[in-house]
């Protein structure tokens, strides 16, 4: 992968940090960050709520702590300025877990997406959550996504191994289901790691029950170790397995399968086809097929 560097990068680094905002990008140790981060249409994936999270899941590196400093209210506009300022088509706004809120940070996090909308209206928003329900959800639907994302991240018998006790496979699916009811016409979107030790068989299951609750988008990708106090890697997924997981998606009727070792859940290459079904479905909303 091209390392970080460039006008680009150089840019988009400034404006994260003028603004005092997070990156997914720089807290998760994307691979991508070279790629997305740089050339004509660079993009990249804001962190809010902080950069501190409250579960301690075995494969990322973003920083975990029993509780987080506390939201800067200034956050949601320093998001709509970044967004307006990038000029994109498409952002992905994702947060970290914040259980020692009493609404997760939902709140916090709806006004974010509303800033975007009032600084950059054209540009199609991607909310990537964590496993909110309830008057939660309500909450973060309120503010209406373009695309509601929810990683389930690893297959269900990995689920206690590698994510943290507090989450599980029924109730990111509960999560996703949510949001679908909560808002008829809202795309969904999940990712799955591969490499911890999962089976062909077990992918398959997780990806038949993900279509089962009407999500729309998928990604899969190699999972790579960030530390070694993480997770290892038990397998390095062969390409053409990635691509016959991608068929086999198309074939459940997934509307997009992004498939690779380095596809990751904000993947720009499957954005650009986000953003284009996303704008048409918001200028002509239908419930998801």
């Amino acid at each position: 992968m091209r390392l970080p560097g460039g006008e680009g990068h150089r840019r988009l680094k400034e404006l994260a940090r003028g603004l005092n905002l997070h990156t997914v990008c720089e807290e998760a140790r994307c691979p991508n960050v070279g790629e997305c981060w740089s050339g004509d249409r660079p993009t990249m994936t804001l962190m809010v709520l902080g950069h501190q999270c409250t579960r301690r899941c075995r494969f990322c590196a973003v920083e975990t702590v029993e509780r987080a400093v506390p939201p800067d209210p200034a956050e949601p506009a320093h998001v709509g300025r970044a967004v307006a300022e990038m000029g994109v088509g498409y952002v992905v706004v994702t947060s970290v877990d914040r259980d020692d809120l009493a609404d997760g940070g939902a709140g916090h996090y709806a006004e974010c997406v509303r800033e975007i909308r009032r600084q950059s209206p054209e540009t199609i928003v991607e909310t990537l959550i964590p496993d909110y329900s309830g008057d939660s959800l309500a909450v973060l639907m309120e503010a209406a996504p373009d695309v509601l994302a929810h990683n389930v991240e690893v297959v269900s018998r990995l689920q206690r191994k590698i994510r943290d006790p507090r989450c599980s496979f029924e109730r990111s699916l509960e999560t996703l289901r949510g949001a679908k009811e909560l808002s008829e016409g809202v795309l969904t979107k999940s990712s799955i790691m591969l490499g911890l030790g999962e089976t062909r068989d077990e992918v398959l299951e997780s990806m038949t029950a993900l279509r089962e609750a009407d999500v729309d988008f998928l990604t899969l990708g190699q999972y790579l170790r960030p530390t070694p106090r993480h997770a290892p890697v038990i397998e390095y997924v062969e390409p053409e397995r990635f691509e016959e997981y991608r068929l086999l998606g198309e074939g459940m009727g997934f509307r997009y399968v992004a498939s690779g070792p380095l596809v990751r859940s904000s993947y720009r290459a499957g954005e650009f086809f986000f953003e284009r079904l996303a704008r048409e479905h918001r200028n002509n909303p239908t419930p998801s097929q």
